[in-house]
């Protein structure tokens, strides 16, 4: 599969940090393909490190304000004109999608992948990643949306909410089955 992963490029805390590695290693390992947003520095760079090490490819989408932070060996690179044209791309190159921590841009990344799927423009599997209770508020403001009638479709049609990285990869396993 190719697995998108929406996630941070700043310098996190090992809360953060150990989590991701350990999700990197899975995917790497069960024979994945990352496509992720290209830079190497911060999360984004635990993450591709760790797909690599364990044998996975990586596939990265840059755009070309941060292209001097993109990885410098990868399987492939995109550099893309805009955030728009990059989340597109990154949506066209894979699988599924999982949204793992991160500030605005993954915050912008991630409801924009689900309004697509609401609206029928994909049916990709899209899981959030809840690392340390991080989206627990996000979590709670969406089942606010639904109960209140604000999504058309089920919350459990667009979004799957993991609290490791193994539970994360096994529903996509399940889901491409």
């Amino acid at each position: 599969m190719n697995i998108c992963v929406f996630l941070s490029a700043a310098d996190l805390d090992e809360r953060y940090t150990a989590p991701a590695r350990d999700f990197a290693a899975r995917l790497g390992k069960a024979g994945h393909t990352l496509v992720w947003g290209g830079s190497d520095v911060g999360l984004m760079k635990v993450v591709a490190d760790g797909v690599e090490e364990a044998g996975g490819r990586l596939v990265g989408v840059s755009v070309d304000f941060l292209a001097a932070k993109t990885r410098p060996v990868a399987d492939e690179m995109v550099v893309t004109k805009d955030l728009a044209e990059r989340k597109a791309v990154l949506l066209a190159k894979s699988d599924a999608v999982v949204i793992m921590v991160g500030g605005t841009g993954t915050l912008d990344e991630a409801t924009e992948i689900l309004e697509l799927k609401k609206h029928g423009h994909h049916t990709k599997p899209v899981v959030l990643l809840n690392t340390a209770g991080f989206y627990d508020g996000l979590k709670t403001q969406f089942r606010r949306m639904e109960e209140e009638g604000f999504l058309p479709v089920p919350l459990s049609d667009l979004v799957f909410f993991a609290e490791d990285g193994a539970e994360a990869l096994a529903f996509l396993e399940s889901y491409a089955v």
